[in-house]
């Protein structure tokens, strides 16, 4: 679609013209989302007469913090990037690469009102903002609704965590190439969400509300962990599993979600968006849900999270880089990328939720979105725990390094929940350490 660029834009640019800077993407799970932001960007750049060089980054590559911070401490870092805010900012924040882009905030708060509320929390340090909301990431969970419907299984809009294990049993068949279960334990960004949600659910956390100190190994943990290791190793429910699901990747529940292979699966709404924008008969049989429900919460604990811009100190155009944020987060240029990712790319900011009826109506699942968005916060659990907690760098380097798929994999190998729990609570221990949180 044809991106315009309004007049005030290139008006505050103006002084910026014949100048350049380097960005960084978080790869989307849409190559058509991340060819469409690239549009986006580059209609700016035709328009305001700058360069910009847009770089792809894979958000799961093990290293890509470390690598990051390496080009920050050298000088030769890209002067914008964006980021999910839940997972990233504040490892960046800690290493002292992000500077204070509250101003921007302000501007965009007084043009589009507030940002998603999980923002507030994973994006601000000290009262001050380090990141700059730029959309939120739609989070949710899938059934096959036609499979359910066939058992006359109720269409909710949250099940616990047994009734969705009991049910992804009752719709497999083996022998029609259907497998209820499309959840892996196997090293990936969908696991380790899976994992950790299913662990604050059922009362665990990894480490205490304000993030800084490891209150892993619990009797809630070991239950939840528990309860995991059954699916896997449980004969019981080896019919629900599909081959090959101990070894999957990222992108293997969207390609068996896809397939028409797996009857429930977790993931971002990119799995969803692939099966509209590639008119997968799947769509039409897809019931989104917000997520399980654990025994120590009434409600999933589920609030979402955002792609969030950061400058990086010594970035050499952090003029531009700013501007260039701002117009991305808006409604027109966003309405590209949003079309292309379905569910997966929705607003950050109030406002620009009304700023196109596509964000309002161009979807059933678009109203629950926003909702999630909008919800109040902190979601509380009977253990005493409030999500989201405090951005802690020992959490997020904890998650980044696989300890939660590494303890479920010796798991299912054989190691009782207990002991995989202690384990991995003192790796824990020694990463919150490393990041200059003493235990």
């Amino acid at each position: 679609m044809q991106v315009d660029v309004p007049q005030g834009v290139i008006d505050a640019a103006s002084g910026l013209r014949g100048s350049s800077m380097g960005m960084l993407s978080q790869k989307l799970y849409s190559e058509s989302a991340n060819a469409a932001l690239d549009r986006s960007i580059q209609a700016f750049a035709g328009a305001t007469g700058t360069t910009i060089e847009n770089s792809l980054v894979q958000a799961d590559s093990g290293d890509m913090v470390a690598k990051t911070d390496a080009e920050v401490k050298a000088g030769n870092a890209r002067d914008l990037a964006f980021f999910t805010d839940s997972r990233f900012i504040a490892q960046f924040h800690n290493l002292g690469d992000l500077t204070d882009v509250t101003d921007v905030v302000e501007e965009l708060r007084a043009q589009f009102g507030e940002p998603a509320a999980e923002t507030k929390n994973y994006c601000v340090f000290d009262g001050r903002w380090y990141a700059i909301p730029y959309h939120f990431i739609g989070v949710g969970s899938f059934f096959r609704k036609d499979w359910l419907q066939e058992k006359g299984i109720e269409l909710k809009d949250a099940y616990t965590w047994e009734e969705l294990r009991d049910i992804a049993l009752e719709i497999s068949d083996p022998a029609q190439r259907r497998f209820g279960w499309g959840q892996t334990v196997n090293r990936s960004g969908d696991a380790n969400g899976f994992i950790e949600n299913v662990i604050n659910t059922y009362g665990g956390a990894i480490s205490s509300n304000d993030g800084l100190k490891v209150e892993f190994n619990s009797p809630e943990t070991v239950a939840a962990v528990t309860f995991m290791g059954d699916i896997y190793t449980n004969p019981k429910y080896k019919p629900m599993l599909p081959p090959g699901i101990e070894s999957w990747t990222d992108s293997s529940n969207n390609e068996n979600w896809l397939a028409g292979i797996i009857g429930f699966t977790r993931n971002q709404y990119s799995v969803y968006a692939d099966s509209k924008t590639k008119q997968n008969p799947v769509y039409a049989n897809t019931h989104p849900f917000i997520d399980g429900i654990g025994p120590a919460s009434d409600r999933p604990i589920t609030f979402g999270q955002s792609q969030a811009f950061v400058v990086f100190k010594g970035a050499k155009n952090p003029d531009l880089a700013k501007q260039v944020a701002k117009y991305l987060a808006s409604g027109t240029p966003l309405l590209g990328v949003a079309k292309e990712a379905p569910g997966l790319v929705n607003p950050a900011w109030d406002k620009v939720w009304d700023s196109d009826p596509y964000y309002t109506s161009g979807d059933p699942a678009f109203s629950a979105l926003r909702k999630i968005t909008q919800q109040p916060l902190p979601l509380t659990t009977s253990t005493g725990y409030a999500f989201p907690q405090t951005p802690s760098s020992g959490q997020q380097a904890s998650v980044a390094a696989y300890l939660l798929t590494d303890m479920m994999q010796s798991v299912v190998q054989g190691t009782p929940p207990a002991e995989a729990v202690a384990t991995a609570h003192d790796r824990m221990v020694q990463i919150f350490e490393q990041q200059g949180l003493r235990q």
